[in-house]
């Protein structure tokens, strides 16, 4: 759920302006699970900009308090959202610790980096999201810290239906500043694509491991 248009829009179209996301529906890109896909995420350029970067960071770090108050803890997932989490926790002058997608094979063997205490509450940062594996995987990771997380906000959602629903199967409430669909929007009312370009884009979300280019 984004937490509202205005900023899905605003969103869009600072992550269109820095190229973190690129559309090529007429050339697309072919993600890590062999995926096809007209669209490119890449968050991470937001920390190379700082007017975005302070745009994201505030944005968010002002919703979350808005929805949850301010929370003992903010928890980002490595590692894509460790800089941004930062920030975030550096703007609510809260702590900060990191989730690993797996616990480290030697030294303290710590899955969540850094300080956190049995009981508080966390609200977990994240950059992207695409089917929420690796999301939860966090969550889960900071449940069994015995630690109560409020909830997850992230950039941005490519808005699949298997990440609704395995957030849902895990009771954890996710907000985005952006999603697929005002993108697509945002992208049309700027040019960056046509009619015919938006709707091979909206044919990709809605059926991506089986979409065809051609």
């Amino acid at each position: 759920m984004i937490f509202n248009k205005d900023t899905a829009k605003k969103t869009a179209e600072v992550l269109l302006q820095i190229n973190a996301i690129k559309l090529k529906p007429n050339d697309p890109f072919t993600w890590a699970s062999g995926w096809k896909s007209p669209i490119y995420c890449d968050n991470r350029i937001v920390l190379s900009y700082p007017l975005i970067r302070n745009y994201i960071r505030e944005t968010m770090a002002k919703h979350i308090e808005d929805l949850y108050g301010k929370p003992d803890v903010i928890a980002g997932v490595a590692t894509g959202a460790i800089g941004i989490g930062a920030l975030v926790a550096e703007y609510l002058n809260l702590p900060f610790v990191y989730v690993r997608p797996e616990a480290k094979k030697h030294g303290r063997q710590n899955q969540v980096e850094g300080y956190i205490e049995k009981g508080q509450t966390v609200v977990v940062v994240e950059d992207l999201i695409s089917t929420g594996k690796s999301s939860l995987n966090a969550v889960k990771a900071l449940k069994e810290a015995e630690v109560t997380v409020k909830g997850m906000v992230a950039i941005f959602s490519y808005g699949f239906d298997v990440a609704s629903k395995n957030f849902e199967k895990a009771d954890i409430e996710l907000h985005t500043l952006g999603n697929y669909e005002n993108l697509l929007e945002q992208a049309l009312d700027t040019h960056y694509i046509t009619e015919k370009q938006q709707d091979i884009l909206a044919q990709w979300n809605a059926n991506p491991s089986e979409w065809n280019a051609n």
